[in-house]
């Protein structure tokens, strides 16, 4: 019999759950409910039983619910304000528009400097969520809100809705949602039109391809320029989708549309690829054979619009690298040695990408990228402890 799990709230903790909503003037609706116009954020605050602070951290992550994630309680049961803000995308990223999570996370923060009194703001950026809290930072230190997204369509965020933080931490962090993305498709199928045909010489899973394990320097590289070329194909079917349909009586109308192959990283079967204290032959969603064509993977269902906000290579805009040399404030980057995710390189581009002296890096050594396993809570105390002296020095 499985062993019931149950996240609960730590002891000496009160979770209180409430939503943030706002209306915003869309033209249509991409989410379930709400009308297009009426946006709701679901939000979870924990937090120690009387004990006041205005220090607050803060998490989202662009379509992950993880209110309930080994680090969020963690770091509660030490003694934090931690809030998990869902963004509207919360478990469908199909419809997602990175732009539109910006100003979700800044309306969060909003209310939590607003209506709670929070004035000490540090973003938390899990997963995925760590390009988005510095990309989100390096807007509000510029002051410009958002005009419009990488599709084009007008999209107005004024400035005074996105607060600038006051510290940043990449917890366990890919540098982009386009750029890991890109590292993993499957760069084999040519025609999106054919996804079942695939070319010999490009398909990691095929036991007839030539290029084994280990990959020749040769391979790495050919394999890297044609996966980047598909999501250039891709990007250039959905321009052309784009325009006719803006040229139509239906000027707003939308397409949807399947991508296959979304999971052959070389560095999930081939060790001397990026080494590291992962294991072989999986990822962070099982074996990555199996995930490369499953009903969850990365843009596995996406739409016109937002394939450019979120997985273009060219076009997308949220991005950590990018955005590192344009923030001011402290930062951390705390990696999992043994991450079988987000791997070692995006640590310590993460890391080198903040061009001041502000910044810290910490590895975890032997660390998954949820903190499972045997030592998994002997991990997470060591993470958590390096957070609490980051939060000390502020």
């Amino acid at each position: 019999m499985t062993k019931p799990f149950n996240p609960g709230t730590p002891k000496g903790c009160e979770r209180i759950a409430y939503a943030v909503g706002f209306q915003e003037n869309a033209t249509y609706s991409d989410v379930y409910g709400g009308g297009g116009a009426v946006v709701g954020l679901d939000c979870h605050l924990i937090r120690p039983v009387d004990q006041p602070s205005d220090t607050l951290i803060v998490f989202m992550h662009p379509v992950g619910g993880g209110m309930y994630l080994p680090m969020v309680r963690e770091l509660a049961k030490k003694g934090h304000h931690v809030l998990w803000a869902n963004s509207r995308y919360r478990g469908a990223d199909y419809a997602l528009i990175m732009e539109k999570v910006a100003c979700d996370l800044g309306e969060a923060i909003c209310d939590a400097r607003d209506r709670m009194g929070y004035t000490n703001i540090v973003l938390a950026g899990w997963s995925g969520g760590g390009s988005l809290m510095m990309w989100y930072q390096a807007l509000a230190e510029a002051g410009q809100g958002i005009s419009d997204t990488a599709a084009g369509d007008p999209y107005v965020v004024d400035a005074e809705r996105l607060p600038p933080a006051n510290a940043v931490m990449m917890l366990a962090a890919h540098v982009s949602r386009h750029r890991i993305f890109t590292e993993w498709i499957d760069p084999s199928i040519t025609d999106e039109a054919k996804p079942e045909v695939r070319d010999r010489d490009l398909n990691l899973y095929d036991p007839d391809n030539p290029n084994q394990p280990t990959y020749t320097t040769e391979f790495l590289t050919t394999f890297a320029d044609a996966q980047v070329a598909r999501n250039r194909r891709i990007t250039a079917w959905v321009r052309e989708k784009l325009t006719r349909i803006r040229a139509s009586e239906n000027p707003w109308g939308e397409f949807a549309f399947t991508v296959h192959g979304t999971m052959a990283d070389p560095r999930w079967l081939d060790p001397d690829v990026e080494p590291s204290d992962r294991q072989p032959g999986t990822c962070y969603l099982g074996d990555p054979e199996i995930v490369n064509d499953g009903p969850v993977g990365l843009a596995r269902f996406c739409t016109l619009r937002s394939w450019l906000s979120q997985w273009s290579i060219d076009d997308a805009r949220c991005d950590a690298i990018a955005s590192g040399s344009r923030i001011s404030v402290p930062v951390l980057v705390v990696g999992n040695s043994a991450d079988d995710a987000c791997t070692p390189s995006h640590t310590t581009r993460l890391f080198e990408s903040v061009t001041h002296e502000k910044k810290q890096l910490h590895i975890v050594k032997g660390a998954t990228h949820y903190y499972s396993g045997a030592d998994g809570a002997r991990h997470l105390a060591e993470a958590s402890g390096v957070i609490g002296e980051f939060m000390q020095g502020l």
